[in-house]
C-alpha cells in the first residue's frame, strides 16, 4: 500500500492511500537492459550525483548529447555528462573542482549505458 505524506501540515493518510507500489515499475524502463553502480567520487555532484548513491544504468539507451553516462575509459568506469562536439566527444564533470575529460586518439571508450536515474539512502 503506499501513501502520500505532506511535508507542510499534517493530514490524514488515509484520504491518500493508493495501490501497493512496485519500485521496478518506477526505478526501471528496461529491466533486461538494467543493472546498478555504486557512485565513488564527487565529480558529478553539481547533478545531484553523490558518492554512495546507487545510479541506475540502462544499457538499451543511446547516449545523446547532454545525457549522463557510464562510460568505461582507458579500462577505468566512470559517470560523466556525455558531450559530442564536431571535434569529438567530451565527458563533463559536474563540479568545478574535476576537469572534464576530453576523448583524444588512442583512448578507448566504451559507454556503458545511460544513468537514468541515481538512489540516495538517507
Amino acid at each position: 500500500m503506499s501513501a502520500t505524506a505532506s511535508c507542510g501540515f499534517p493530514s490524514p493518510a488515509d484520504d491518500y492511500m493508493d495501490g501497493p507500489l512496485d519500485f521496478n515499475e518506477l526505478i526501471v524502463t528496461n529491466p533486461p537492459a538494467t543493472f546498478a553502480v555504486r557512485v565513488a567520487g564527487e565529480s558529478m555532484t553539481g547533478a545531484g550525483i553523490f558518492p554512495g548513491d546507487i545510479a541506475v544504468v540502462d544499457r538499451s539507451r543511446a547516449p545523446v548529447n547532454g545525457c549522463v553516462v557510464l562510460a568505461c575509459l582507458d579500462g577505468e568506469f566512470t559517470i560523466k555528462r556525455y558531450q559530442l562536439r564536431a571535434d569529438g566527444i567530451s565527458l563533463q564533470a559536474e563540479n568545478p573542482a574535476f576537469p572534464s575529460l576530453d576523448i583524444g586518439e588512442g583512448q578507448e571508450l566504451e559507454i556503458w549505458g545511460v544513468v537514468s536515474r541515481s538512489i540516495r539512502m538517507l
